[in-house]
């Protein structure tokens, strides 16, 4: 009994956030935004009606109102699309919109205002060190890098760009990584669990498709079909300077750009990682630095 209460009050909260939502996101679009006439002096407010939104959207205008009313009824996706283009939603809110309609959200997408963001996570990656960082895009290419990360991982621009490529064919990536048999099955299943994200994209099995070409061990770990998130992962580097490091790599997304990931490795207490990393970083052990930083 408690039970069916507290989801009774939740759904009540939840279609009451529905119509002031969607009552707030009316109220800023004017007539001229949309193409109407602004109505004159028999307007009193400067949003559209719900009439007029019902109209554009393509719906019924008694639909509409209950929907902003917020009555329980069925929706789909693609009313709530053309309801969402009227209104001029972002991803954020479009997502939302689902949300407080009860359905599945979309799939996140990338804000318009958001796509020039990568000076700042260039700011981030590089305040990080003197620890490795990277940023990929949602097909694993690397999007750029930290200094650390191109003396410790071997990051450089002549290794393949491709983070699942670059496990498996990379030579001084492979030699570097202590327990690459034991990470291998972790990175596959991760990569699998980004594929499952756009089940359709062409990019995905772009990468799948190459992977598959250029090592066999991928191809067999790929017929497995196992499937773990993205999560941290830790790592035992090998370096040839300092020796063994012990790192733990914590994958970390940017809610305003889904597209990308930021890979943060933290030492971790075992073998003097933190030393031997403020150590590589210095200025007298990076003028012997076997690999040249990249730029």
């Amino acid at each position: 009994m408690a039970t069916a209460v507290g989801n009774n009050a939740a759904k009540e909260h939840r279609l009451a956030e529905l119509r002031e939502f969607l009552m707030s996101r009316r109220a800023r679009i004017t007539p001229a935004e949309a193409g109407l006439p602004d109505g004159g002096a028999r307007r009193r407010t400067p949003g559209l009606r719900r009439e007029e939104v019902a109209v554009l959207a393509g719906v019924g205008v008694s639909w509409y109102q209950w929907l902003e009313q917020g009555r329980d009824i069925s929706v789909s996706p693609q009313v709530l699309d053309s309801v969402a283009r009227v209104l001029r939603l972002s991803p954020a809110e479009r997502r939302h919109l689902y949300v407080l309609a009860a359905l599945n959200p979309p799939a996140p997408e990338v804000d318009p205002a958001a796509r020039d963001m990568c000076a700042g996570l260039r700011r981030l990656i590089d305040a990080w060190m003197p620890f490795p960082a990277h940023i990929m895009d949602m097909y694993w290419n690397t999007i750029m890098y930290n200094d650390s990360a191109s003396l410790v991982l071997g990051m450089r621009p002549e290794a393949s760009q491709n983070c699942l490529i670059s496990f498996f064919t990379d030579p001084i990536y492979r030699s570097r990584s202590a327990d690459w048999e034991r990470l291998a099955p972790q990175v596959v299943a991760q990569f699998r669990a980004a594929c499952s994200e756009c089940p359709d994209d062409d990019g995905f099995r772009a990468v799948v498709e190459e992977a598959k070409e250029v090592s066999a061990e991928f191809a067999a770990l790929w017929e497995r079909r196992d499937v773990s998130p993205g999560g941290q992962t830790r790592k035992e580097v090998g370096h040839p300077v300092v020796g063994e490091l012990h790192l733990e790599a914590t994958q970390l997304r940017v809610p305003a750009r889904p597209d990308l990931t930021i890979v943060m490795h933290t030492p971790l207490p075992l073998a003097d990682t933190e030393a031997k990393l403020a150590w590589l970083l210095s200025p007298e052990a990076r003028r012997g630095a076997m690999y040249p930083i990249a730029g």
